[in-house]
């Protein structure tokens, strides 16, 4: 009778739950964005209490131009940290979080590419990437362990839960985004930086400069990831509607000169 109950329950949810991401395919979509932002939060400062953050006012300086040319496109009042971290990544949390790591900009060279790793971030986020993950995980365990694991993130579900938010890396967890959703805010983050007057060709160059800082890859079946040939093809067949996003953006003003 149990089992039946939860089952009802749970079919109830899934039907409610399908949602539409910007790109037009169809999501799961469980969590309220309130228990998102919360998990976001928590997430965040976890990371904070455990990686120094970046002094040099330079630095903060120049990411700050950079994410508030992007956030100024999607709206709302978005935090942004750098850590002294010299592995080259960034992310995006629900609840307007951005961590950015003083390694990535030893491979973003300039605004644009910075712009880049950027726009991909916020767009997982716009498009409720961790939702989804966090959705389906709650659909296939029923939710069992999801809200203990809010209020403890040191427990074993907890650090399962930051990596369902996109930052499990740095935990040592490999959690990542799927294939589809890395694709989807390639292309998502692309038009973000354009419309902030970044240019997108620049986004070819960065991710040519992530794949020799990384030594290689395994083969695209073997990972989520896409392979950096398959993003830089997938970025240039975007790019022409890239560029008048950009031409737009340009013609309202925004031209960043971030430094």
């Amino acid at each position: 009778m149990r089992n039946r109950l939860i089952s009802l329950i749970l079919g109830i949810a899934l039907a409610s739950g399908c949602a539409t991401s910007p790109s037009g395919r169809s999501q799961l979509i469980l969590m309220p964005d309130s228990q998102m932002d919360q998990m976001g939060l928590q997430a965040f400062t976890n990371i904070k209490d455990k990686t120094p953050v970046e002094s040099k006012r330079t630095t903060n300086r120049y990411v700050q131009c950079v994410g508030d040319a992007i956030t100024r496109v999607v709206g709302g009042s978005w935090e942004i940290v750098v850590f002294r971290d010299d592995t080259a990544n960034a992310f995006a949390l629900p609840g307007r979080k951005i961590g950015v790591n003083t390694g990535l900009l030893k491979v973003a060279e300039n605004q644009h590419q910075l712009a880049t790793v950027l726009g991909h971030e916020v767009a997982h986020v716009m498009a409720q990437h961790s939702n989804e993950r966090v959705s389906q995980k709650f659909a296939v365990e029923q939710g069992l362990g999801l809200v203990n694991a809010i209020a403890s993130p040191q427990s074993a579900t907890g650090q399962t839960l930051m990596g369902l938010l996109g930052v499990g890396a740095e935990y040592g967890i490999l959690l990542p985004y799927s294939r589809v959703q890395e694709s989807e805010a390639d292309i998502l983050g692309l038009d973000l930086m354009a419309k902030a007057g970044f240019d997108p060709r620049e986004s070819v160059k960065l991710w040519i400069n992530m794949g020799r800082a990384g030594g290689g890859q395994p083969p695209e079946f073997l990972s989520t990831h896409p392979s950096n040939s398959t993003r830089i093809s997938d970025l240039n067949a975007h790019m022409p509607v890239a560029l008048n996003l950009q031409n737009r953006a340009r013609e309202q003003g925004k031209r960043p000169e971030c430094r």
